[in-house]
C-alpha cells in the first residue's frame, strides 16, 4: 500500500494533478485492464498501442493517471523486453558458434590419426577467416538496406557495420555469423587429408563474404525476391526456411560436393598405385570413434540455438514457437537416427545373414535428421517432424552409396547429410507446412503444406512450387560460383598437397610433427620385444599360406625393424 500511495504522489507531482485524480486512479476503468493484457503477452508494439489508447485522454479526464501510469509502466515492459531478446539471441548464438566444437570433433575423429592437427587448424581458421569476411561485407551483402516494400539482388549498406549502433543491431551480426560459420566449415571434412591450407583459407573467405550472403538476402532479407517476409512474396507465400536447410546446409553441402569433385579423392581410396580401379573402393577407417561421437552430441546441443533461436527473440509471443522447435528437432534427429541403424542393419542380415549395428550411421542419421527439420522445424507438427526424420535418414543412405558408385570422395559423408537432406528439408516444408504453426511464426498462410491444400479442397502446391525454385537457385548458384572458383585453385596448383605429403600425413608435412606423441609408450613395447624368438615365417602352409603374401611380408618386416631397433641384452 505505501509503495501505491508513493507511485500515486510521484505521478501527482510529476503531472501537477488535481485531487480529483487521487480518487480516479483507483477507477482504472477499460484502459489500464487492456495495458495490463497486453503487457502481459509482452507485444512488442504494447507502447504504441497505449499511445493510441491514451492519445485523446486529456488532463482533465479521470482516466488520465491511468495512461500515465500504463505507458510509464509499458515503457519499462518494452525496454525489459528488448534486453531479454537480446540475452537470448546471445545464449542462442553461441551454442551455435559452439558447433564449431562438434565440427571440428567430429572432423577429428573421422580422419586418420596423420591429419588430425591439420584438419583441427582448419576448423578453427574457418572460423576466423568468416568473421573478418562476414563482417567486411558479408553482413552488408546479406541484410544491408532491407525494405519490404521493394525486392533487390543484394545489400548495399551497413559495410564493416558502420551504420550500426544499437545492441539489436550488433547481436543480430553476431547471431548471423554463426550461421555463416556453420555453412562455411561444412566443407572442411569432405576435403579432408588431401586439401591446401591456402585454398581452404580462399574458400571460406569467398563463399563467407558473398557466395552465401546472397543466398541469405534472397531468402531471409525482408528485401529478397524470395523472402515471405516481403510485401509481395513469390506466388504470395515466398520460401519458408525457418533456420536454413536451404540457405545453410544446402549452400554448404553444394560447396562440398562441387569441392570434392574437382579436388579427388584420397590416395588409394577408389584406384591402386598404378591408376586402376580397384574392384572395391577402400575404407580409411576413423582414427577415434569417441572424438566422432563427441562431436555428434555436441552438435546436437548445439541445434538447440540453431533451430529455436531462429524465431531472433523469445518476447512477442515467440515462446510457443520456440518451444515448438526444440520438440521438432529432438523427434527428428531421434527418429533418423534409429531409421539409419536399423535400416543397415536389416540390408547388412539380408546380405551377409549376420546383424551389425553401424556407429557411424546412428551418428550421420541423427545429424541427417536435423538436417533435414531445420527448414520446417517451426511450421510442422511433431507427427510430421517423425515423418521428416525418417526420411532424412534414407535419403542420407542413398546419397552416401551413390557417392561412392560415382567415386566421389567424402571423408566425413557432409555431402548426404548437408546436401541431401538439406535439399529434402526444403521440401518437407512445402508438404507438412501447417496453417495454424505458419501464422503463429509470422508467416503468411494463405498457401500451406500441399498436404494440408487437399484438406482445404484445394490441392494447390504454390508453396511446394517455392520451396523447389529454392533448390535450384541455392544450387545454381552457388555451384556457377565455386565451381570455377575450385577449378582456377586446382590449375595453379594451389588446391591439393603434394602426394607424398598426403601419404606421409600433413601434420608432419605441415604442421611440426604428429598431433599424438607416442615414442614413449612406443620405446616401452619396443623394450617389451623378445630378441630371442624368430621371426615367424607367415608364408609358410602351416600359418596360413591362403592370406595375401603382401600382407605376411610387411608384418615380417615390422618385426624385424622392431628386433633391430632394440638393443638386447643377454639374457633378455
Amino acid at each position: 500500500v505505501s509503495s501505491r500511495i508513493l507511485l500515486i504522489s510521484n505521478f501527482s507531482t510529476s503531472f501537477k494533478l488535481s485531487a480529483q485524480h487521487y480518487l480516479a486512479f483507483t477507477h482504472f476503468t477499460g484502459i489500464i485492464n487492456e495495458m495490463s493484457i497486453l503487457i502481459k503477452t509482452l507485444e512488442d508494439d504494447a507502447f504504441k498501442k497505449l499511445n493510441e489508447l491514451c492519445s485523446k485522454v486529456t488532463e482533465s479526464d479521470p482516466n488520465y493517471i491511468a495512461c500515465a501510469t500504463s505507458t510509464t509502466v509499458a515503457l519499462y515492459a518494452e525496454k525489459g523486453n528488448e534486453g531479454l531478446d537480446i540475452f537470448y539471441l546471445l545464449f542462442a548464438g553461441t551454442l551455435v558458434f559452439f558447433m564449431q566444437t562438434g565440427f571440428a570433433m567430429l572432423c577429428a575423429g573421422s580422419v586418420r590419426q596423420k591429419n588430425v592437427k591439420n584438419i583441427m587448424l582448419k576448423n578453427l581458421l574457418d572460423a576466423c577467416g568468416g568473421a573478418l569476411s562476414f563482417w567486411a561485407v558479408g553482413y552488408a551483402f546479406a541484410y544491408g538496406g532491407q525494405d519490404s516494400s521493394k525486392v533487390t539482388f543484394i545489400g548495399d549498406t551497413n559495410f564493416l557495420l558502420m551504420d550500426e549502433d544499437s545492441g539489436d543491431g550488433y547481436i543480430f551480426f553476431f547471431f548471423q555469423f554463426a550461421f555463416a560459420a556453420t555453412a562455411s566449415t561444412i566443407v572442411a571434412g569432405t576435403v579432408a587429408e588431401r586439401c591446401k591450407m591456402s585454398a581452404y583459407l580462399c574458400y571460406s573467405v569467398v563463399l563467407s563474404g558473398f557466395v552465401y550472403p546472397v543466398i541469405v538476402h534472397s531468402i531471409w532479407s525482408s528485401s529478397g525476391f524470395f523472402c515471405a517476409w516481403n510485401d509481395n512474396p513469390t506466388f504470395g507465400s515466398g520460401v519458408i526456411d525457418f533456420a536454413g536447410s536451404g540457405v545453410v546446409h544446402l549452400t554448404g553441402g553444394t560447396t562440398a560436393l562441387v569441392a570434392a569433385k574437382i579436388l579427388g579423392p584420397r590416395l588409394g581410396r577408389f584406384h591402386d598405385s598404378n591408376g586402376n580401379i580397384l574392384p572395391e573402393p577402400r575404407n580409411f577407417p576413423p582414427h577415434s570413434a569417441a572424438l566422432q561421437i563427441l562431436g555428434t552430441f555436441i552438435l546436437w546441443v548445439g541445434w538447440y540455438g540453431f533451430n529455436p533461436g531462429s524465431t531472433l527473440m523469445i518476447s512477442a509471443g515467440n515462446g510457443y514457437t520456440a518451444a515448438l522447435c526444440a520438440v521438432t528437432t529432438t523427434l527428428s534427429a531421434a527418429t533418423a537416427a534409429v531409421t539409419a541403424v536399423l535400416t543397415t542393419t536389416i540390408f547388412d542380415e539380408f546380405r551377409t545373414g549376420e546383424q551389425m549395428y553401424d556407429l557411424s550411421m546412428a551418428m550421420n542419421g541423427a545429424l541427417s535428421g536435423l538436417v533435414g527439420v531445420t527448414a520446417g522445424c517451426a511450421v510442422v507438427e511433431p507427427w510430421a517432424a517423425v515423418v521428416i526424420g525418417i526420411v532424412s535418414a534414407w535419403v542420407y543412405i542413398c546419397f552416401s552409396s551413390l557417392l561412392v558408385k560415382l567415386r566421389i570422395d567424402d571423408a566425413v559423408d557432409a555431402v548426404p547429410v548437408h546436401f541431401g537432406s538439406g535439399l529434402w528439408g526444403l521440401i518437407a516444408v512445402g508438404l507438412f507446412a501447417s496453417p495454424r504453426n505458419l501464422e503463429r511464426a509470422n508467416f503468411n498462410s494463405t498457401h500451406v503444406g500441399w498436404f494440408y491444400e487437399w484438406s482445404r479442397g484445394s490441392g494447390k502446391g504454390y508453396l511446394l512450387l517455392n520451396q523447389i525454385f529454392a533448390i535450384i537457385w541455392i544450387i545454381s548458384w552457388t555451384g556457377a560460383l565455386m565451381g570455377p572458383f575450385f577449378y582456377v585453385l586446382s590449375f595453379f596448383n594451389m588446391f591439393r598437397v603434394d602426394p607424398i605429403e598426403e601419404e606421409v600425413g600433413l601434420d608432419i608435412a605441415h604442421h611440426k610433427g604428429a598431433a599424438y606423441d607416442f615414442s614413449g609408450s612406443m620405446a616401452k613395447n619396443a623394450d617389451e620385444i623378445d630378441c630371442g624368438f624368430d621371426t615367424p615365417n607367415y608364408n609358410s602352409a602351416a600359418n596360413g599360406a591362403s592370406e595375401p603374401a603382401e600382407e605376411h611380408n610387411d608384418l615380417s618386416n615390422k618385426v624385424i625393424h622392431a628386433k633391430e631397433d632394440v638393443q638386447c641384452t643377454e639374457g633378455s
